[in-house]
């Protein structure tokens, strides 16, 4: 028996009391995986990213482990939860323009300390200027380092399209800017370099693009490592009091903790191992998060259908981003039909031993996205489903 088929084994007879579908956190694989980008940062906290989570409970267990520290979170309200909810460490990722959150946060002195907010233009800072309704506290910013490599003058570049500040003299500038405004204390640095730590560099049957792709990562980490530390360096002379410099992902972790300007390291998705992080050379996970799809068809010889399916993950879309049939193993897609929302024909040799009621065990492409599809996931130790705990959705959340 193979070691994937243990695993089928072992979830079939865990969940034999369960009606699919639902979703299943395996905590085996969880907590290994916690350790792996533990050993992987090299002393460095690991920021939660908790778009790659979206379970409180989950949250809680990885943040009960020495070397994690603190939420990265994807929206102001989500943040705002958190913070309610007794995180008192929240970094938001990305910019908002929830007027009514900035409005909460400028007046609740126990928000405004656990939360910081993401700036990259002095636009941003007017807009919470004019949402704070009267709310006096002050507002914690962090500031984003566009980490894309440039080539040719910035006629060719690699990477994703996030902020403006590509300089470290930009990013001084900003500084510069929130420092002279009142109410507004500088606390951070952000760079995610995406295009490292979220690109899979050992794609499977294509050894050119692969080695393409290392090429290309190993001449970004260069560039990026040496302008974030300068970058790291003009803000320091603007705001010796910075207290963080976050970098990092779940595919580039022991290259950013490397760098010496890197204060802290993000990382999410790696805790789940999604099916879009099997094709890296710098590390091996574990899958830990799975959903379950119950057989209601069999149409005919090679095929089944199972009920639903059709999860696709964010991104530019194509194959990649479906989720994948893992267990049994060998069967795929139907080209005609692909992944269905209502149902989904699954062709190959297994789908002969499959009978009615049966479970197709599937993997999500993106970590967290998995949650937006279920209210709960049930948690397994070894042989047994010991706890059944919500996901945002089944808290009655959905921050997008």
């Amino acid at each position: 028996m193979t070691a994937r088929a243990a695993d089928r084994a072992r979830y079939d007879r865990a969940t034999a009391a369960l009606d699919a579908p639902f979703a299943l956190v395996d905590l085996d694989a969880f907590d290994a995986n916690a350790e792996d980008l533990l050993r992987r940062a090299q002393g460095k906290p690991v920021r939660v990213a908790s778009k790659s989570v979206r379970c409180r409970a989950l949250l809680e267990r990885v943040l009960a482990r020495d070397g994690f520290q603190g939420i990265m979170s994807f929206t102001l309200a989500e943040s705002l939860w958190l913070a309610r909810s007794g995180f008192d460490d929240v970094l938001l990722a990305y910019p908002s323009a929830d007027r009514a959150g900035y409005a909460e946060l400028a007046s609740d002195p126990k928000a405004a300390a656990a939360v910081t907010v993401m700036v990259d233009d002095v636009a941003q800072l007017d807009l919470i200027d004019a949402a704070r309704e009267g709310g006096r506290e002050v507002i914690r910013v962090c500031l984003e380092l566009d980490t894309s490599l440039q080539l040719l003058g910035g006629r060719v570049r690699v990477g994703a399209r996030r902020s403006p500040l590509h300089s470290p003299a930009q990013l001084a500038e900003l500084a510069r800017s929130v420092a002279r405004r009142p109410g507004f204390r500088l606390v951070g640095i952000m760079a995610y370099e995406g295009h490292v730590a979220g690109v899979g560099d050992a794609l499977a049957g294509r050894p050119l693009r692969s080695r393409a792709i290392r090429l290309m990562q190993a001449a970004a980490r260069r560039e990026l490592a040496e302008r974030r530390g300068a970058a790291v360096r003009a803000v320091r002379a603007v705001a010796p009091e910075l207290e963080f410099v976050n970098g990092g992902g779940t595919g580039s972790v022991q290259y950013t903790a490397a760098e010496d300007a890197v204060t802290e390291i993000a990382a999410g998705s790696g805790l789940y191992v999604p099916r879009l992080f099997d094709n890296y050379t710098s590390f091996r996970g574990r899958p830990a998060a799975l959903f379950a799809l119950p057989v209601v068809r069999r149409p005919g010889v090679g095929v089944v259908t199972v009920l639903g399916g059709g999860y696709p993950a964010s991104g530019a879309a194509g194959r990649d981003r479906l989720p994948e049939p893992y267990l049994p193993e060998g069967l795929r897609y139907d080209p005609q039909e692909g992944a269905g929302e209502v149902q989904t024909p699954l062709l190959g040799s297994p789908a002969d031993d499959l009978l009615i009621g049966d479970k197709v065990w599937f993997r999500h492409a993106k970590a967290g996205e998995l949650c937006e599809r279920f209210d709960v996931l049930h948690l397994l130790e070894g042989d047994t489903v010991t706890a059944t705990v919500p996901t945002y959705r089944g808290e009655g959340h959905t921050f997008l």
